[in-house]
Formats: structure tokens, C-alpha cells, sequence
């Protein structure tokens, strides 16, 4: 390459580009989340993400490998993950040619036979009709003697404990509502501790376990998207962006969450919510 094709400041736009791993670095670190969050998130080996964020894709298996990783690794912390692929492609050579097709076999002979129509099963039914009918009919119509169960057209006659002024309709009694202050956690179970997360202010990165330590769930709330997670006794949270999120436990919404961009571990027990 001549020197009169280089830019006067001597670098390529390409040396401009953020890379691959500096961009999932710098997206993990505006997220909160340490990498060995983002590893159990993921189950990426911490080796293997400390490599991606320097750049080196050595320890991944492959660029069929790399690929994956580097999806896995864009959502966990909130990049794009096509935008990252597309820059790997095109420094590692772009991705391989797709295998053809093989030939499609003759469907026409393993199609099924129409199924025939199940005539017992029609007749079944229209006897079942034919006798329901009847015997909604004689129930209106009296017994077979002539005789019927009630006169429409005569006249009822009052009760003696009816009241006597008939201008005055009665109307149904007002049901009591409940007042709120009863129970925090009127609409939830009560043998159970019920946690609901929104993301209300934003994404944020979370992570839910049992009382066991199970994880429930682990990875990033988009912004408009909701969780709910239940256990028979506990339930502990991390909230990589607690400012962003909406809280409600056992049916009663938690103020003061956190604030933006803070990471809070929280833990929730069966009735009124106090936090761990």
C-alpha cells in the first residue's frame, strides 16, 4: 500500500471502531454487574468472558463458538448483538457459506389418510340432544296430567310479611367494600412470598433465587417487561439497575427501590415485605 492512500492523521477508519470486547466491557461496567454476574448469568466460564473483553476469542472453540459467546454475552449486559456479529464477520473473515439444501422427498407419500367420519359417535350424540330435549320440555310442562307447575297468567297473592307499600321498589343491598388498609397482601397467596418486578424507568439486569439458592431466574428486564416470581418461604434479588424497577411483594408495591444505576440485593419473606 502506497503512503498517499492513508488518511493525513495516519490511522484507517477502522482503528477508530470501539472492539468488540472493549464495547461488552464498557456495556457490563454502565450495567452494574461484575463479571462473575455476567458468567453465572450466562454460563460462560469467567475465563472465557475475560477473554472476549481483551479482545481474545482464543479460548472459544471456534469462530461458530465466538459467535454464540459474544450473542450471550450483548444481551446479558444490554448491547446489540447483531451490530458486534457483523464486526466480527468482518474481521475474522466473514461467516461461512451456508450448506445446501438437501432435496425434499415426496411428501405425497406419507400423507395420511382422510379419517372417515365416526358415525357412532354423531348418532351418540344426537340421542343424547333428542332426550335432553324431552326432558326439559316435560320439566317446563307440567307432569303428563294436564296439570301444570305454575300459572303465569294469575295473579301472585301477597305475603303476609310483605310490605305494604308496593310503590317503593327494594333495591339490593350495597356489598361493604374492603378497605385497603385490612391487608397489604389481600390478592396474593399467604402460605407463599410473591415478587413482581417491572421495568418501569429503563432495563435493568436481575436475578432471583429460592430459598434453597436455586436460581429462578437471571438476566436482563427490558424496559416495559414484567416478572413474577414465587416460593414457598423466601426469595432473594439482585437488581443491577434498582432505580429502573417497579417492586410489588405479596401484593404490596415496595417504595424506594434504589436508585439509577445501583445494584441491590434484596431478600423477601411470606406476608407484609421488609427487606433483607
Amino acid at each position: 500500500m502506497s503512503i498517499g492512500n492513508l488518511p493525513e492523521d495516519g490511522n484507517s477508519p477502522e482503528d477508530d471502531r470501539v472492539s468488540i470486547g472493549r464495547a461488552l466491557q464498557q456495556a457490563r461496567i454502565s450495567a452494574g454487574l461484575t463479571v462473575e454476574e455476567v458468567s453465572s448469568s450466562t454460563r460462560v466460564r469467567t475465563p472465557i468472558v475475560r477473554g472476549i473483553e481483551q479482545d481474545d476469542f482464543s479460548r472459544c472453540g471456534g469462530d461458530v463458538y465466538a459467535r454464540g459467546h459474544i450473542r450471550v454475552l450483548a444481551r446479558a449486559v444490554g448491547c446489540d448483538p447483531e451490530s458486534l456479529i457483523a464486526q466480527f464477520d468482518a474481521e475474522h473473515g466473514g461467516r461461512p457459506a451456508p450448506t445446501a439444501p438437501a432435496p425434499l422427498f415426496e411428501a405425497e407419500r406419507i400423507r395420511p389418510e382422510p379419517r372417515r367420519p365416526n358415525w357412532t359417535a354423531a348418532m351418540v350424540a344426537a340421542i343424547v340432544a333428542v332426550v335432553g330435549f324431552v326432558g326439559f320440555t316435560l320439566f317446563r310442562g307440567g307432569n303428563g296430567d294436564g296439570s301444570t307447575v305454575a300459572d303465569d297468567t294469575a295473579s301472585p297473592k301477597p305475603s303476609a310479611s310483605a310490605p305494604t307499600n308496593s310503590a317503593a321498589p327494594s333495591r339490593p343491598a350495597t356489598p361493604n367494600k374492603p378497605n385497603p388498609s385490612d391487608s397489604a397482601i389481600a390478592g396474593v397467596p399467604a402460605d407463599k412470598v410473591t415478587v413482581k418486578l417491572t421495568a418501569d424507568g429503563g432495563q435493568s439486569w436481575i436475578s432471583a433465587q429460592d430459598h434453597n439458592g436455586r436460581l429462578i431466574e437471571e438476566g436482563v428486564l427490558r424496559e416495559g417487561d414484567s416478572k413474577t416470581f414465587s416460593d414457598s418461604r423466601r426469595i432473594d434479588l439482585v437488581l443491577g439497575n434498582a432505580g429502573a424497577i417497579k417492586l410489588f411483594v405479596n401484593g404490596k408495591e415496595v417504595k424506594n427501590v434504589g436508585t439509577s444505576g445501583a445494584v441491590q440485593r434484596l431478600s423477601y419473606t411470606k406476608g407484609d415485605p421488609e427487606a433483607g
